[in-house]
């Protein structure tokens, strides 16, 4: 059994601002980012972000340029935060780089059971988008290439002879878990998707291990 990750999952919610220069950003973009995972981009327009953040328009469109400005500025923040929880979350599961491995689902699971669990940012917003929109895809990319780097990583230290492959197979079932547990509102997605990610690690884990 794995040891159960202790690290909380990143909130929704705005933190307390201790720089009075930086409240009016923290707040729009705290406060977009969870009208924008939680009601939609297309939903959720300017005059509802300015008057649940309490700033000025001038200040959003002076800051961000735009809405989307906005959104962009959301997804690198959501990104940043989310890797830090997340990475930090596997490794303090403790054992070796495979057990790392497999406590990736259970990490997710905690994530599935916050109440503000809203589905992944990045594929929420692509879903959203014209599919020929390009900036928006190299953020989503970005993101997905540090979190395929970071399973690549533990794979190699594994021994695992195709590491890149193995990182695209977890990839896949975290994806795919994500999306299950945000349709059906069921943490235990994870769960599923961490007996095939098991059984696909066992496969490629060499003899000795």
């Amino acid at each position: 059994m794995q040891p159960q990750p202790t690290t909380a999952a990143p909130a929704t919610t705005p933190a307390a601002d201790t720089d009075g220069n930086a409240q009016p950003t923290e707040r729009l973009l705290s406060t977009a980012k969870l009208l924008f995972c939680r009601d939609g981009i297309h939903a959720t327009g300017i005059d509802r972000i300015i008057a649940e953040s309490g700033v000025a328009r001038m200040t959003l469109y002076n800051r961000f340029g735009s809405k989307e400005g906005l959104l962009y500025a959301v997804l690198e923040r959501e990104g940043e935060e989310w890797r830090d929880w997340f990475f930090s979350a596997v490794e303090a599961a403790g054992g070796t780089p495979a057990q790392k491995l497999k406590a990736v689902f259970p990490v997710l699971r905690s994530w599935f059971e916050r109440e503000d669990y809203f589905g992944c940012a990045f594929i929420n917003a692509v879903a959203e988008h014209d599919k020929s929109e390009t900036r928006l895809r190299g953020l989503t990319l970005q993101h997905k290439g540090a979190v395929l780097a970071f399973f690549g990583r533990l794979a190699r230290e594994a021994g695992i002879a195709a590491p890149e492959a193995l990182a695209h197979q977890i990839g896949l079932l975290m994806d795919g878990a994500i999306v299950a547990a945000m349709v059906t509102q069921q943490p235990a997605m994870a769960d599923h998707a961490a007996a095939a990610a098991s059984a696909i690690l066992d496969a490629a884990l060499p003899a000795a291990a």
